[in-house]
């Protein structure tokens, strides 16, 4: 397995530093860059030799960027440029659905409970995966015992389970009920579950129940995590 050529790695470190803000340490921008490149997962090429091949690449690809004037290198932290953010827009709409796609397919079970239990714990809430029958639920601390919010995740599998047992939470609580679908016909599934008039049979929840998508879910997942730091400062 080799690693992509330094070309192709351009145009996603533009994207992540739009994505998060325009400013980044590179730190952070190796392993995120990796979910472009399903090779370099499944190879696991971001630890061979400690990672150093991987950083190399990404280091070159970057200095190819600031040469080009799209990015500007300074300690550790990259900045896009006006010229970077034209290429984003000219070149990457076609690469990011080919990019979103992959990484999604990618996604476990698992990796998606975790993403939701980050935000959860970004946002001040006590997070638990697989709680009673329940993916994962969140609670406004550790000693609470209501469950503000409870998130069943489809991926493969049946939609009413998960409607039944985010139905079941809502009318014992009142907890906030999430369900979170890998695709568009799971969506439309579920609000069809829901909104068939009186006929749904899940129409008490039509109202209160959100539906995010794997792809909404990494992109709030990537924003939060990006400035928990900067979170605790301003509110701790």
């Amino acid at each position: 397995m080799t690693y992509p050529s330094i070309a192709r790695v351009e145009l996603p470190i533009l994207q992540e530093l739009v994505a998060t803000g325009g400013f980044e340490d590179v730190r952070f921008i190796y392993g995120r860059l990796t979910a472009y490149f399903p090779q370099v997962q499944e190879a696991n090429l971001l630890y061979n030799e400690g990672g150093k091949g991987w950083r190399r690449l990404v280091q070159r690809a970057g200095r190819a960027l600031d040469q080009n004037g799209e990015i500007e290198r300074a300690r550790g932290h990259w900045q896009i440029t006006s010229a970077g953010r034209k290429r984003v827009v000219a070149e990457g709409s076609t690469f990011t659905l080919e990019r979103a796609t992959t990484a999604l397919e990618s996604f476990t079970h698992t990796d998606v409970q975790s993403m939701i239990a980050d935000v959860g714990r970004v946002l001040g809430y006590h997070a638990q995966l697989e709680y009673e029958y329940y993916d994962v639920v969140w609670r406004k601390s550790r000693t609470s015992p209501r469950l503000s919010h409870v998130f069943e995740v489809q991926r493969k599998g049946n939609i009413d389970a998960a409607l039944a047992k985010l139905k079941q939470a809502y009318e014992a609580q009142r907890s906030k009920p999430y369900l979170i679908v890998s695709n568009e016909a799971d969506t439309n599934r579920a609000r069809k579950a829901m909104t068939l008039g009186q006929r749904g049979a899940f129409h008490e929840i039509d109202n209160v129940t959100t539906i995010l998508s794997f792809e909404q879910l990494r992109k709030l997942h990537r924003h939060l995590t990006s400035v928990e730091d900067l979170l605790i400062q301003l509110f701790d």
